[in-house]
């Protein structure tokens, strides 16, 4: 299977959408945030190893507990992964922290604050922020 097969492409989306639904509702880790999504999955075509990139809003003690709680029930995910998708092998996941969700909103709020200072001079009258 290639990498970036059909198969491979319809195994990655149906591994994220289980992963995101077990991280989401059934462990029960006080580590692992509330607010942690899948960003992305990439099986590898042999199907022995995975990487789950995760993003979790919060700061950086939420981000590593969180990593450290997927890391403990690792074991847990992969039997649930077996139980509910038809595989060959069930992949060994290596979770990764995505910080891009965290980056766009950052960026958002600083054009937020451009536009406003913008309009702000642009209600004094003064274009050129003078």
């Amino acid at each position: 299977m290639r990498k970036n097969s059909v198969k491979n492409t319809r195994i990655n989306g149906e591994v994220e959408k289980v992963l995101a639904e077990v991280i989401r509702g059934e462990i029960k880790d006080p580590r692992i945030s509330p607010w942690v999504s899948v960003v992305a999955v990439e099986v590898a075509p042999d199907l022995k190893s995975c990487k789950a990139w995760i993003s979790v809003l919060g700061g950086e003690e939420e981000r590593a507990d969180t990593l450290e709680g997927l890391k403990s029930a690792e074991g847990f995910i992969r039997r649930q992964l077996a139980q509910r998708i038809n595989l060959r092998n069930t992949p060994q996941i290596t979770f990764v922290m995505d910080q891009s969700i965290e980056y766009g909103v950052n960026m958002a709020h600083k054009i937020d604050q451009v536009l406003g200072e913008q309009k702000e001079r642009e209600q004094t009258g003064d274009p050129d922020g003078r």
